[in-house]
């Protein structure tokens, strides 16, 4: 279920400060050709939405693991062009999962601005709650990779006990599976030496995570879909 929120169109302003980027950036990617353009409203205002916030967070990702802008361009070049934003999250999730763990200290206002919003303390709570940031002192401990997840679950029309109920279902399914895949591999590697073992695990990492991600949508859209006929059919 999307919220209205998200549902409705974004002027550059909003979605700049959804983003965490400036107005400024915005236009720039869009003069690159990173961004698809706006659909033109009343009043020749610009319209966002989802897919241009999934597209920065997906720019902000590459940007983070060094490339540079060339880079990106030709990364996103090679992307269909009628890609979803649920499609773009996991090609930014697969990016993320090249990178090592980033956790920082920061302060209530860096944790603002890396949010891209502002957050009121009961929201603050719900991202603690969620193991997202903990408190620090006077700052927070916060991981970089799943903030974004966690302010968008903050929109999400579901109940806290629910959202972490999820996190608990995925965190046991993936740690099975982390154990057996890593099992297969270490009896791929047994026979190699070290630098062919920490090779063959550099390039599987991300072609597994992405495997396990388009995998887990495809099941989930199927379980979803069964849902729905059966909810229809009553």
């Amino acid at each position: 279920m999307t919220s209205h929120a998200e549902e409705r169109p974004l002027t550059v302003d909003e979605l700049a400060a959804r983003a965490g980027v400036t107005v400024r950036t915005v236009r720039f990617y869009s003069t690159r050709g990173l961004l698809p353009p706006p659909v033109i409203g009343p009043r020749r205002v610009g319209h966002y939405g989802r897919e241009h916030l999934a597209r920065l967070a997906l720019i902000e990702e590459l940007q983070h693991q060094g490339m540079t802008l060339a880079g990106i361009e030709r990364y996103l070049q090679q992307l269909p062009p009628d890609l979803s934003p649920q499609d773009l999250a996991i090609h930014r999730a697969v990016v993320a999962s090249w990178a090592p763990d980033t956790v920082e200290t920061v302060s209530r206002e860096e944790l603002e601005r890396r949010a891209g919003r502002a957050l009121g303390d009961d929201e603050v709570e719900r991202l603690v709650a969620m193991d997202v940031v903990r408190p620090d002192g006077d700052g927070y401990r916060v991981d970089l990779g799943l903030l974004r997840l966690g302010v968008r679950l903050l929109d999400v029309p579901m109940s806290q006990e629910a959202i972490l109920a999820a996190r608990a279902v995925l965190i046991e399914h993936s740690r099975a599976a982390a154990r057996e895949l890593s099992q297969l591999l270490r009896g791929e590697v047994s026979e190699r030496d070290a630098r062919d073992a920490r090779s063959l695990s550099a390039h599987m990492q991300p072609l597994v995570v992405q495997a396990l991600l388009t995998t887990f949508q495809r099941s989930l859209r199927e379980e979803l879909g069964e849902w729905l006929t059966r909810s229809g059919a009553r």
